[in-house]
Order: C-alpha cells, then structure tokens, then sequence
C-alpha cells in the first residue's frame, strides 16, 4: 500500500513538472470585442508563448458574466480550464444578485491582476456643461431630466451611476442596455445624455469630441486624456475605483500550476509589446501575486456592500 502511495505521489509530481502538457482554455465571461475580452486576449496571446502551449479563448457572455464566471468556478482544477475575473463577475454581481450560484472567494483560486481599467463619466456635447460642478449644478436643477445610460440593471455601469447619484446628491434617470455597446451608441446620439462606461470603449469618442469627459475612476489622470480630472479630485471619493481584470482557476488549483501561471503571466506583463497592447487600450499592466489579488477582490466586496447598504442603494 505504502508502495502504491508513493508512487501515485510520484506520478502526480511528474504530471505538474510537466505542466502544461496540452491547450489551455481561458474562459472570458463576456461576448467578443468588448474591454475582458481584449485584455484576456491578449494576456493568452503572451502566456501561450511563455507556456508553450495553445491558449483557446472561449467567450461565455450572458447575466452580467455570472455564466462565465460559474463555468470557471465548475472546472477541474487541474491547470486546463482557467478565466478572466472582471469587478462585474467578482463584486458587483456577488452585491446586487442574491441567486448567484458561485460565492466570489471560496469557488476560485487567484493568480494575479492582468490589468488596471478606469471607469470614465461622460456627457453628450448637448449638456450645457463643461465640468463636474456645472454638471451637479445643471442636474441639481434639472432633477429627473439626465438619463443615464449602462449594460443593464445590476451591472457595473449602474452601480457606479447609483453611487454617483448618492455621492453627489443629484436624480438621474437610468436607462439600461442590453449591453454596453448599444449603450455607447445611444450616448453617442444623445438619446441618454450621460454615459458611465470602462474608458477604453469611450475614450476613441472622448479625444474625437463626441461625447465629454468629466471625470474618471483611477488613482490618477489618465495620459492620453490629462485634462479629465479623477472623481476624486472632483470631490467624489466612493466613485474613484478603477476596474480590473485577473487571472483566476477554479478553487483548489495546485500550488505548483497556480505559481506557474503567474511566473507565465508577470514574465508576459513585461513583453514590450504587451505592455504597449494593454497601454492602447487605456489600461495599466499589474502583475500582482495571488494573495494581493485575493485581498483586493475581498476589500472590493466588502466596501462595495458598506456603500449598497449605506445608501440604500436599489438594483431592481
């Protein structure tokens, strides 16, 4: 018995030396095209090449990526079938849906933050206002007659416009997409007059003029928009939290795969052409280790709670 023990110890410690041996899946929980699914790709275009092995990406869009997110909490841990965690799936879902069918930090193993995203709050060119303070006052005075528009009900876009609204005391009316492209098309128009959105979508239309930036949710001004203040420089504190995207398995990945897909994915954080990749897209690379990401995911949580039930914030 012992015999067969130790060589079953054997075998295992081989088969994760020889990690990975196969194609690795990553499973985005959002549609193509849209801000997870071009970090994501471009994270598994740079650890397919740290790896060796073939990254296939497997877009898993639907319910605000809780779909996604349950078919990574559903893998096999065994270093094959990994994912993207987005604030949506990990915060703002766990939040604002009480049926959701995975818990945020008990059903995942985290490996490490890929990137950092502002948020950005925008205004089409028809709002008589050029900055936060004559917007507060134009809505201030104005209540009821802003709507604003999001991906839909319960998604990350609203629960920033809610926490705007409570952090500046103002009534906007919220409009929900059935995603955040039609959103931005309908922003575009006019047809909402605010927008809150990941920047990377925005920002082609903000530096084109279309749409007004007010602010952004980042520890500082972004680069390729210096003039656009953060919320909290505009007095706006709650509302200046930057979106993420990570890395993540399901819980129980071993050790030696979860130290080895992070070795990969900080080794593919420093490729020049990534960091310039995730830079087009207004985002910074982080690379950060598992525990770190894991107290960030757990601090986002319960900060975002202290703020739902503190101002009776309502996702119905």
């Amino acid at each position: 018995m012992k015999r067969l023990l130790a060589l079953l110890a054997l075998c295992s410690a081989q088969a994760l030396a020889q990690y990975p041996s196969k194609p690795i899946t990553l499973i985005v929980p959002f549609p193509p095209g849209g801000s997870t699914d071009i970090i994501g790709r471009i994270a598994a275009e740079g650890m397919q090449r740290e790896l060796r092995q073939p990254f296939v990406v497997d877009n898993r869009g639907g319910a605000g990526g809780a779909i996604g997110a349950k078919a990574i909490a559903d893998a096999t841990p065994d270093g094959y079938t990994l994912g993207v965690a987005t604030i949506s799936t990990h915060v703002v879902n766990p939040v604002v849906h009480k049926d959701l069918r995975y818990d945020p930090l008990k059903d995942f193993t985290f490996v490490s933050l890929i990137a950092a995203v502002p948020n950005s709050m925008s205004v089409h060119p028809s709002v008589p206002a050029k900055n936060m303070a004559e917007f507060i006052e134009y809505a201030r005075k104005n209540p009821g007659k802003l709507n604003y528009g999001t991906p839909g009900v319960g998604s990350l876009g609203h629960l920033i416009g809610e926490t705007f609204k409570y952090s500046a005391k103002v009534n906007l009316t919220h409009v929900p997409y059935r995603g955040a492209g039609p959103a931005l098309n309908d922003a575009l128009g006019g047809q909402v007059q605010v927008l809150f959105d990941n920047l990377p979508s925005s920002l082609p239309h903000i530096q084109s003029g279309k749409l007004r930036a007010l602010a952004v949710a980042n520890d500082k001004r972004v680069a390729s928009i210096p003039d656009v203040p953060t919320f909290a420089e505009t007095g706006h504190p709650l509302v200046n939290d930057p979106s993420w995207f990570g890395l993540i398995g399901p819980a129980k990945l071993p050790d030696d795969v979860t130290k080895r897909l992070y070795s990969a994915l900080v080794a593919t954080l420093k490729q020049p052409e990534v960091q310039k990749r995730i830079a087009d897209n207004a985002s910074l690379p982080v690379g950060n280790s598992p525990d770190e990401f894991r107290k960030i995911v757990a601090n986002a949580l319960d900060n975002t709670r202290k703020v739902v039930r503190e101002a009776n914030l309502k996702f119905d």
